[in-house]
């Protein structure tokens, strides 16, 4: 990677509007009282560089960098310290968390690239309550860690759904106080050059077009008919370990339950342990067309091998459809394990919320993959809590496992394992495996 120009010029030049050069500048230069009066304007907190995207908690963060900590103060500590109470002003005022530049990085980025570690952890928080909000105010959806700025299409409630989240009883209109200072300033935030993220108009994968396309197995990948990897073959470490995780010891005689069949990796690793009951959901019409080539172990020779009729079976269609169904038999698992496309996190949510505590066994184990925000460090670790909070709701603890992935054929975009793939939806070195059970 490129070595990155943090310094004041390069992110903050000349041609910059004066309104917003001015909040930068304060933000730059941790000029709490300076700054608190700039953000008494709507939206002024959310402010980006019309060229460079930088933003105020971009700026607030980068001029920690070793290269700028010589013009704010003598002590590295005491720089840090003060962009605290900068970057929490910012957020306090609405700032976004996951907002990008033009070097691709949110403020958390840049933090976790300098090893601004207390910075970081700051950008987490905000964005764990920001998506703990928004899941309140039942809007839920993925977070942006494509397309970084957060759509403001919603209409406001307590300042914007959102707005960081801050649920701070002295924020409810999305503007903190000034702390009386220089109460009656105004800045003018509008311009007409507005800053658009590289990856602005990412692909947009549902699951209601993901049903209707064409996909393709071949070279150890799945892709739909967007060139969307659906499934690889680089994740079969992970489905192993996940495997071992939710069958210690590779028990046999259980009662699996898998959603999602895709290549049919961890469903092959399921059978070798020889289950008692092996149910698998699958919706796409073109996996279970293959399900029935003589190339998958899956068909209805496999159907038929079960130890007692229905005890080894693929239900066709979407698992939404099909997990009631199974409720209302009676039907319960030992291991059970969710890997769906084109669906976001809500859905998962709404699975192991509504339906694992009724089908899981009182000593079963839960899984999922967990690619949550697995495009950019700052996601996959607020998305880590926000679902082990979501858990917890549910009644049910996890235990993490990190695990290892190897990059050295994934690292670029449409090169290696990403060659012909159009989104390379992976791009950290630790895994965190899951493994959930019942409380109590």
């Amino acid at each position: 990677m490129a070595a990155r120009d943090d310094s004041i010029d390069a992110r903050i030049p000349a041609s910059c509007p004066a309104p917003i050069s001015q909040i930068l500048h304060s933000a730059w230069h941790h000029d709490l009282a300076g700054l608190k009066p700039l953000l008494k304007e709507p939206e002024s907190a959310r402010v980006q560089e019309p060229t460079t995207g930088e933003s105020a908690l971009h700026a607030a963060i980068r001029a920690c960098a070793p290269a700028n900590q010589g013009a704010l103060a003598d002590d590295a500590n005491d720089v840090e310290e003060q962009a605290k109470a900068v970057v929490h002003e910012l957020f306090m005022n609405g700032a976004i968390w996951n907002t990008l530049d033009d070097n691709d990085e949110t403020p958390g980025c840049v933090a976790a690239r300098l090893g601004l570690n207390g910075l970081y952890t700051l950008c987490v928080e905000a964005g764990v309550r920001a998506e703990l909000l928004f899941g309140l105010l039942d809007g839920y959806e993925e977070l942006e860690s494509d397309d970084g700025e957060e759509e403001e299409e919603e209409e406001e409630v307590n300042g914007d759904a959102r707005d960081e989240g801050e649920g701070e009883e002295d924020n409810t209109n999305g503007n903190a106080e000034a702390n009386g200072t220089a109460a009656d300033s105004e800045v003018i935030v509008d311009s007409e050059k507005t800053f658009v993220p590289k990856r602005a108009g990412g692909p947009d994968v549902n699951s209601k077009d993901y049903l209707r396309s064409d996909l393709t197995y071949s070279d150890g990948k799945l892709v739909d008919s967007a060139q969307n990897g659906v499934m690889m073959a680089w994740e079969t470490s992970i489905m192993r370990a996940s495997v071992e995780a939710l069958l210690p010891g590779l028990a046999v005689g259980r009662r699996i339950l898998n959603i999602g069949f895709g290549m049919g990796i961890i469903d092959s690793m399921f059978a070798e342990t020889h289950p008692s009951k092996h149910h698998i959901i699958e919706a796409h019409p073109a996996v279970l067309e293959h399900i029935n080539t003589p190339e998958s172990k899956f068909g209805r020779e496999w159907e038929a091998s079960g130890p007692t009729e229905g005890a080894y079976k693929v239900h066709s269609g979407k698992w939404q459809e099909v997990v009631p169904k199974l409720l209302e038999r009676g039907e319960t698992y030992d291991a059970i394990y969710f890997d769906t496309f084109g669906e976001d996190y809500s859905q998962l949510r709404m699975f192991f919320t509504e339906y694992v505590p009724g089908l899981l066994e009182d000593q079963g184990k839960f899984g999922f993959f967990n690619g949550l925000g697995a495009d950019r460090k700052i996601c996959y670790d607020v998305y880590t809590q926000v679902v082990e909070m979501h858990l917890s709701d549910a009644g049910l603890d996890v235990e993490w496992q990190e695990l290892d992935v190897d990059m050295k054929d994934m690292a670029k975009e449409g090169e290696g394992e990403w060659e012909g793939v159009k989104r390379r939806y992976w791009t950290l070195e630790k895994y965190r495996l899951p493994t959930c059970t019942l409380m109590g």
